[in-house]
């Protein structure tokens, strides 16, 4: 069976497009830090559209981050997600108006809040 040149050239750049698709998988958090406290999503819905406001949280400056300071910083700022940023932990950039960035220091004291 003889298979035209343009036959395979279209079979293999196919191949490689089907390569090129993502997985709807998440992926794994971070080691370093609690599945919980690194990106969740509120249970309860935003208080103002999901977009988030770093300066209604400010209060909680000096606070250790745990879950349920995550939680409170979210409801407060009407975020819908939250990630706990430590000191060297690899990070995204891209931005995401409905995410709390929580920056805290070695031992888990919040450092400041900003949104993205």
């Amino acid at each position: 069976m003889y298979v035209k040149p343009i036959t395979l050239s279209l079979a293999l750049a196919g191949l490689l497009l089907a390569g090129c698709s993502s997985t709807d998988k998440p992926a794994a958090p971070a080691a370093a830090a609690p599945a919980a406290m690194q990106e969740s999503a509120s249970a309860t819905a935003p208080s103002f559209g999901g977009t988030c406001d770093s300066a209604a949280v400010a209060a909680l400056v000096g606070k250790t981050a745990n879950l349920a300071l995550v939680d409170q910083a979210k409801r407060q700022s009407g975020a819908e997600t939250a990630r706990v940023l430590r000191p060297h932990d690899a990070v995204t950039m891209d931005y995401n108006s409905r995410r709390l960035n929580i920056d805290v220091d070695e031992t888990d004291v919040v450092k400041q809040f900003t949104c993205g």
